[in-house]
C-alpha cells in the first residue's frame, strides 16, 4: 500500500511542472521558462516545449524566433534543483 501511495504521489507531483508562458520584458524581447516538478523529467522535453511556445509567439506576428539567451539548470537534479530552462528571445522578420 505504501508503494502505491508513493507512486501516485510521484505521478501527481510530476504533473505540476511550472510554465511562465510568454513574458514580454520590453523592446520587443520576451522570455519563456519551463521547470519540471521532479528530477525525473528530461531537460530535452522542457527545452522543446519552451522553444515551441516562443516560435508560436513569433508566428502570430508572421516572424521568426531569434534566441538571445538560454539559461538551463545544471545537474544533478536533486534537493530542489529540478530541470529548468529559460529562453530569452525576440521576433525578427522571416523575409531575407
Amino acid at each position: 500500500m505504501k508503494k502505491m501511495t508513493f507512486i501516485l504521489t510521484l505521478l501527481i507531483i510530476s504533473g505540476c511542472a511550472k510554465n511562465s508562458g510568454v513574458v514580454p520584458y520590453g523592446n520587443g524581447k520576451y522570455m519563456v521558462s519551463r521547470q519540471a516538478a521532479t528530477g525525473f523529467h528530461g531537460m530535452e522535453g522542457l527545452k522543446s516545449e519552451a522553444l515551441k511556445e516562443a516560435s508560436a509567439q513569433c508566428q502570430k506576428k508572421d516572424k521568426a524566433v531569434k534566441i538571445i539567451k538560454e539559461i538551463d539548470a545544471e545537474p544533478p537534479y536533486i534537493m530542489g534543483n529540478f530541470p529548468r530552462t529559460e529562453i530569452h528571445f525576440t521576433c525578427i522578420s522571416s523575409k531575407p
